[in-house]
């Protein structure tokens, strides 16, 4: 299981996402974090009836009725708590995060450790729960009432756990103004809380990835899943000027099947499917520009796409849909073009890629996205919870 280190103070990490799934915000501030505080990660729960894709390393194990605890990384344990067949359905899904906490509170026995913090990403019902001298803090890393319907959800019910979790936070952390809007409304006062990326990962000298023969030479490229919240007739218009479009990162099948099927189809476009992140970089070495093409949606609106901050740290210009966070962003780079239609998206596209490679500009760029590092962020939120301050501070919520 890994030695815990002696003296350090532990923060709690519920995720709304599993350690071995997309690594986004929640591992990204997690592993920064290690800086200040040791980690337990806290995977979604899974059940003896949830599919392998879904259960990450834990499926090595075959299905278990039992919790595990492992280590994931120096400085991070992982636990995988186990919840009934049906975890979400009626009736059964009440029984799901009581059984959650027993687990947590079973690793915290099996570490010898009392949280200092619960950081839940996630609305689901994990704070509140631990004692007056933990703090609770709730970290919007999306609008989960916005998201309900593109994740399948009851947005009632997600609205309802969301207010509870608001209520019962010390500390609310949101990802932009639009989120934190929305919550001060709901009586709460946020935190805004940006996401970030890791630029020192992104500094390797690396081989640019394989594409096929006769591929064109300027490459635009989408790294992340294909799915409702991408705007396809951005990716169309793209295809259509001849250059090389290159898709990186899972696709679902449910969307837009014939329209992406016949996007795949062109010789200027090239998919390979999802990619680990410590196997992202030669993609995106092959990039000429990156793409954040994402639609006008109200749960985008209130996003902060990781991909756009990843492409500058990889040196990238970026062509991005509209949106809030690029806007504020735009304010500090003429490196992200922003394009109202898909017409000018492409044309923006077109227009980045001249400039591509000029030193000038991927110093800029890097520099932009050094300003906004996990580490930073880590720091941040380190002195928002009292690990780098006075305990008095903690439980003030401090307003933006």
């Amino acid at each position: 299981m890994g030695a815990k280190t002696p003296g350090r103070r532990l923060v709690v990490v519920v995720s709304g996402v599993t350690w071995d799934g997309v690594k986004g915000s929640d591992r990204q501030l997690a592993e920064a974090l290690r800086e200040h505080a040791d980690v337990l990660w806290v995977d979604p729960p899974v059940s003896p009836a949830t599919p392998d894709r879904y259960r990450g390393v834990s499926a090595r194990a075959g299905r278990q009725w039992r919790p595990t605890l492992v280590q994931a990384a120096p400085g991070i344990q992982r636990l995988t708590p186990v919840a009934l067949p049906g975890l979400t359905r009626p009736g059964i899904r009440e029984t799901t995060w009581p059984l959650v906490r027993l687990q947590l509170r079973w690793a915290l026995r099996r570490l010898g450790k009392r949280p200092h913090a619960v950081l839940a990403c996630s609305p689901h019902d994990v704070l509140g729960r631990w004692g007056p001298s933990v703090v609770d803090v709730l970290y919007g890393t999306d609008d989960w009432v916005a998201g309900a319907e593109l994740m399948n959800l009851d947005r009632d019910r997600v609205a309802a756990e969301e207010r509870n979790s608001l209520r019962r936070a010390d500390l609310v952390l949101a990802v932009g103004p639009e989120l934190a809007e929305r919550w001060r409304g709901l009586g709460a006062e946020p935190v805004l809380f940006p996401n970030g990326c890791s630029p020192d990962a992104y500094l390797a000298d690396v081989e640019p990835a394989a594409v096929p023969d006769e591929f064109p030479a300027a490459v635009a490229g989408l790294s992340g899943q294909l799915s409702d919240r991408i705007d396809l007739a951005l990716l169309e218009a793209v295809a259509e000027t001849g250059i090389g479009l290159l898709l990186v990162g899972p696709r679902d099948p449910g969307w837009y099947p014939e329209r992406v099927n016949a996007l795949l189809a062109k010789d200027n476009v090239h998919h390979v499917g999802a990619v680990p992140f410590e196997e992202l970089l030669p993609y995106l070495a092959r990039f000429d520009v990156g793409l954040t093409p994402y639609a006008d949606s109200a749960f985008n609106r209130a996003s902060f796409p990781l991909k756009t901050l990843e492409y500058l740290a990889a040196g990238k210009p970026v062509v991005s849909s509209a949106l809030p966070a690029s806007r504020r962003l735009q304010a500090e780079t003429a490196e992200i073009r922003l394009a109202e239609t898909a017409e000018e998206f492409a044309q923006l596209v077109l227009d980045a890629v001249k400039q591509a490679r000029d030193p000038n500009a991927v110093a800029d760029r890097r520099a932009v996205a050094r300003e906004h590092s996990w580490a930073a962020r880590a720091t941040t939120l380190a002195g928002l919870i009292g690990l780098t301050e006075s305990r008095e501070s903690t439980h003030q919520r401090p307003v933006p």
